[in-house]
């Protein structure tokens, strides 16, 4: 799509930029500086969030499902995310790859072989530890926590997103801006900046999660297969290889940089999966998925509500609800990306695709890896339960991926893996907000190349925060406590995108209810008609 006369060129918004950029450098600094006062200010938050409010978390995550269904299957199913009858921007592949690793990056890789091994030990619904049925629920309650309804976040701002910029060719690619039909003009004034603040701060918070996740991890993949200790020194260096990745990808852009290494990152992802499931123990993985798969289906009105109000054990406050205000910091971000990339679809194949796609993936992922694991803890062959309480995940990790055949070729595999997940999704992050901080963008147009680049040493410079700070728990704490507006936010997105589809087709995609006329021949008029 070429700019029209009456549009303006791309160019850096600095009243966004400036402020924007700044929380960023402000973040790192105050992670650094004073790690311990801003860890002792967020623990008391998130505790007052988790307990007043854990009821909205459960409520919006189970609802924004049921919504996202009836986007689906609905009256406006058929809506097709552009203005002309254009077949998709991206391939089938490569559009699923993109969201997948944008969309989950280096935490599925952290907590695969882990999470069920921490339920194990401390499992819900206040089982004994250490039994059958904690290894059984502990598998399955890994699957739900990263399947349909993390997922279905993702994918009703993503619609929004794609119609606004897609159909109603509005300039911004800002939440602020698809916010525009509940807003009016208050979108351009304080309330408008405000929601983008809230986004960019969410945005940090999730993006920050992650680095303190994937940085301690990578660097032990790393140190572990080049034969090195591990230390601050290395650390460094492997932010610094992988700085240089993602920040190439940001500067090469869609096609030519993030689209790439998410082709090159699922075809790993699927290698390594099978490379699991065919060495380790084929029977036990297949069956403790199919398993978990029902278990989850059987259960699903259950745990999507179970807060434990009485006995209080602490399972959902510090699962369920963490996860919940994770994907809620992540979907205004994901919102937005996959809105991007998603022109030419119908509101169904969007909708269908990111739930349908992104929840395989992970369940395929997660399901393998964590039987795995678990067999490994059952069977005596590795005390990973053990492991994981004296040494944390990524020693954890390691030690898991050594009992594998080729262990050597594997490590390599899987740290490959790990460098390219943080990439695709910092790199994803960097481009939003670059995106964000633009004015004047249409259509296929992107942020300009050193905007990109300026995020994602922005986000290269907390990932060194972190670092120094071991402030993980301080951004997990951020995370959950931002995601309260940010879910009156993404609430007020939904209504936008109900208005917007209504204002522009009202009953043009309504069905009339069918009233019998004797003299019409309802069973023929099909037949007839073609």
């Amino acid at each position: 799509m070429k700019t029209s006369p009456t549009q303006g060129q791309p160019k850096l918004d600095l009243p966004v930029f400036i402020p924007a950029f700044g929380i960023a450098l402000i973040a790192a600094c105050f992670l650094v500086f004073k790690p311990e006062q801003a860890q002792a200010l967020a623990a008391h938050l998130m505790s007052l969030v988790t307990s007043q409010f854990g009821w909205l978390f459960v409520f919006f995550g189970f609802g924004t499902f049921v919504f996202a269904l009836w986007l689906a299957f609905g009256r406006f199913g058929q809506v097709k995310l552009a203005r002309t009858d254009e077949p998709p921007e991206y391939s089938e592949l490569s559009w699923a790859a993109m969201m997948f690793s944008a969309g989950i990056g280096i935490g599925l890789v952290s907590w695969s072989f882990v999470e069920p091994i921490y339920y194990l030990s401390t499992p819900p619904l206040h089982i004994e530890p250490h039994s059958a049925k904690a290894a059984e629920w502990g598998h399955m309650y890994t699957l739900f926590h990263w399947s349909f309804v993390p997922w279905a976040m993702y994918a009703v701002p993503s619609v929004a997103v794609a119609y606004i910029l897609h159909v109603r060719h509005r300039p911004f690619l800002r939440i602020s801006e698809v916010c525009r039909p509940v807003l009016g003009d208050r979108a351009d004034g304080w309330m408008g900046s405000v929601i983008d603040t809230l986004i960019i701060l969410g945005l940090i918070g999730g993006a920050g999660t992650s680095l303190g996740l994937g940085v301690p991890l990578v660097s032990a993949l790393t140190t572990s297969f080049l034969g090195i200790e591990e230390t601050l020194m290395t650390r460094l260096g492997v932010i610094a290889v992988w700085t240089l990745i993602f920040g190439v990808s940001a500067y090469k852009g869609l096609k030519a940089g993030i689209r790439i290494l998410s082709d090159i990152n699922i075809f790993l992802a699927i290698a390594l999966v099978l490379l699991v499931l065919l060495a380790g123990p084929t029977v036990f993985i297949l069956s403790m998925s199919a398993n978990s798969v029902g278990l989850m289906l059987d259960n699903f009105p259950r745990i999507s509500f179970w807060l434990d109000p009485v006995k209080h054990g602490g399972f959902p406050d510090a699962w369920t609800l963490f996860y919940w205000a994770w994907w809620i910091a992540y979907a205004p971000l994901m919102g937005l990306f996959f809105g991007r990339i998603s022109r030419g679809r119908t509101i169904r194949q969007m909708v269908l695709g990111i739930i349908l796609w992104g929840s395989l993936g992970c369940i395929s992922f997660l399901s393998i890896c964590g039987s795995y694991a678990l067999n490994l803890e059952l069977s005596g062959t590795l005390e990973v339960s053990q492991l994981l309480s004296e040494r944390g995940i990524p020693a954890t990790v390691v030690e898991i991926v050594r009992t594998l055949p080729f262990s050597q070729l594997v490590l390599a595999a899987f740290t490959l893996l790990s460098f390219v997940f943080l990439a695709t999704t910092l790199d994803s992050s960097a481009y939003v907000l670059a995106s964000i901080s633009t004015k004047n963008l249409y259509g296929e147009q992107e942020p300009g190349k050193r905007n990109r680049v300026a995020w994602a040493f922005a986000l290269a410079l907390i990932a060194v925060g972190l670092l120094f700070a071991s402030g993980l728990q301080t951004v997990k704490s951020l995370t959950i406590i931002l995601a309260l507006p940010l879910a009156l936010v993404l609430f007020v997105v939904f209504r936008a995108l109900l208005r917007v589809l209504n204002d522009d087709f009202g009953r043009a995609v309504a069905k009339e209810a069918l009233v019998f006329d004797q003299s019409k021949n309802y069973a023929n008029k099909d037949s007839q008609d073609v």
